[in-house]
């Protein structure tokens, strides 16, 4: 069982059955499984992206200025954040949102010291506002923050998918499901499970990336307890 995990939890995952915004019965469903995972004693750290509000990406095809669509998204993750840490403390688990993009007036800024000692109140950290910094993913965030906050892992919560495949299993009925890849396969073999820089971020620093599907009752609980699901990439694993 792991001590200390970060969620990384995609925008879309909130938005439930609907094309956008925010579904809250999605987001209660997501909070009780959080709550059983801080009840198994282990430290819960969220990083939740904006794709169900805003993509930065998209703002970019829409001739906008790269920098200023990211921003939108960090604001974006901001307002997801917000939704998470009411539906958390409304089952009773505390929760304090730390955000990179400086909003005082709802959020705590992030200060790596103030998150540990957070953790060590017994509250669940959800991180919000990406880096801080356009051109950065929520996936580099979550990388960066394992990084910072000494996490065993971080549990990439996939809506739908089960794992990580030697290719699209959308596309290929041959496709095969891989239980254990390394860091450097998911690079060279461009995997998407999450960007490159991520993905490199944590080759790095030895940090183990859990890929599983989200949707199935219990599996937060599951990757956070280090049962056999979905696909763990590792450093030292032989290609």
């Amino acid at each position: 069982m792991y001590k200390r995990v970060i969620l990384k939890l995609s925008g879309e995952a909130l938005k439930g059955d609907g094309q956008y915004g925010i579904d809250p019965k999605t987001v209660k469903k997501i909070a009780l499984e959080v709550k059983k995972v801080k009840e198994a004693g282990i430290e819960v750290a969220i990083v939740v992206g904006a794709g169900n509000l805003w993509r930065g990406k998209t703002g970019e095809e829409l001739g906008m200025d790269r920098a200023q669509a990211d921003y939108m998204g960090m604001l974006g993750t901001i307002m997801n954040s917000l939704s998470l840490q009411d539906a958390l403390e409304a089952i009773g688990v505390p929760t304090r949102v730390m955000t990179a993009l400086q909003i005082s007036a709802v959020a705590e800024p992030y200060i790596r010291r103030r998150a540990l000692r957070h953790f060590e109140k017994g509250r669940v950290v959800v991180l919000a506002g990406g880096t801080g910094s356009p051109y950065f993913s929520t996936d580099t965030t979550a990388a960066l923050r394992a990084a910072e906050l000494n996490a065993d892992v971080i549990l990439m919560a996939k809506n739908g998918v089960d794992g990580v495949y030697d290719k699209d299993p959308n596309k290929h009925l041959d496709a095969v499901k891989l239980n254990l890849v390394s860091h450097q396969e998911v690079l060279e073999k461009n995997l998407q499970i999450m960007d490159s820089t991520a993905a490199s971020l944590c080759k790095d620093n030895h940090i183990e990336i859990l890929v599983f599907d989200m949707n199935v009752k219990d599996n937060i609980l599951k990757a956070a307890k280090g049962d056999s699901i979905g696909t763990i990439v590792k450093n030292g694993v032989n290609q």
